[in-house]
């Protein structure tokens, strides 16, 4: 009888666990279709609401690594002035991993539908779940 409670309870425990997963990956692409949606907009301060605003958020480019939310924010809104610039946003999600409870990794394609041309690349994330929300803490993009 032990065994089957125990049996039992570690079903119940993986169970919770699979919930959980299901529950922040499903968290964590919203993140990215809010960001995606805000972009499409012309909204690049909407768009930003999916990073850390902390001066220890990390975007890495082409550029090197540039630090701050705020720096973050200044190079999107000088590399896209206007809504033209900015296209159409599309993601390719290759892969969400859960690293445990408080950090996810992303790894996905992004592509830009503009009128004279359509550039792309490829990006990794690290996320991390602050107060109860996934936020963008380290983004390299090529």
């Amino acid at each position: 009888m032990k065994k089957l409670v125990t049996f039992l309870l570690v079903i119940v425990c993986l169970a919770a666990c699979t919930a959980k997963n299901d529950s922040d990956h499903a968290d964590i692409l919203k993140v990215l279709e809010d960001q995606r949606l805000a972009w499409n907009k012309g909204d690049i301060e909407g768009y930003m609401q999916g990073y850390v605003k902390s001066d220890s958020l990390v975007f890495v480019g082409k550029s090197g690594p540039k630090y701050g939310w705020k720096t973050t924010m200044d190079n999107y809104k000088k590399g896209y002035p206007d809504k033209a610039a900015m296209g159409i946003l599309t993601f390719g999600i290759k892969k969400v991993k859960l690293i445990n409870a408080e950090y996810a990794f992303v790894l996905g394609g992004w592509h830009l539908k503009r009128e004279k041309d359509e550039p792309q690349g490829y990006f990794t994330l690290l996320l991390q779940k602050i107060e109860g929300k996934w936020k963008v803490i380290a983004d390299h993009s090529s």
